[in-house]
């Protein structure tokens, strides 16, 4: 059986953008693109309708870039439980009111067991402390913690 990833919406905008200027936004650009397509052989990907609404955002024609690289993944669903979790997590993640889909994607992966969050948000996702506080916050609920990781931690070796 193959272990689990929900791809959370900066991962598919870094695979499918433009090369960037910035030399490390294009690293992570780069690593993203060497690494989505093993990633996508080695792994369930799941993703969800919070990320079909966030890859639709924007310029059209990234937007179709990012919704045709998605189309073929599954989606986990967005039920109750996911969104009585995601609003534990704003509150005591001290997430936001404007970034509460980045406690959606903690609670998709959360609720749904997922092994790995892979993302490059690194202020509400991937982030340490962040991360820790989300540990005891499930711990205390009885719920699955993933491994909040970006593409680059999450390479073969």
């Amino acid at each position: 059986m193959k272990e689990s990833i929900y791809l959370d919406t900066s991962v598919v905008s870094y695979h499918t953008s433009r090369p960037s200027r910035d030399i490390i936004v294009l690293a992570h650009q780069e690593i993203t693109r060497q690494w989505w397509h093993r990633a996508v052989e080695r792994y369930d990907v799941f993703i969800s309708e919070v990320v079909i609404e966030e890859a639709s955002f924007g310029d059209p024609e990234a937007a179709k870039r990012r919704l045709e690289e998605l189309i073929d993944f599954p989606h986990l669903e967005l039920d109750n439980k996911v969104e009585e979790i995601a609003k534990i997590y704003m509150e005591r993640l001290d997430i936001p009111e404007k970034s509460f889909r980045d406690a959606a994607h903690l609670a998709l992966a959360s609720t749904h067991n997922i092994d790995y969050l892979v993302t490059w948000n690194c202020t509400h996702l991937a982030n340490g402390e962040v991360i820790k506080r989300l540990v005891m916050i499930n711990n205390s609920l009885g719920i699955h913690t993933p491994i909040i990781c970006t593409t680059e931690e999450l390479m073969e070796v």
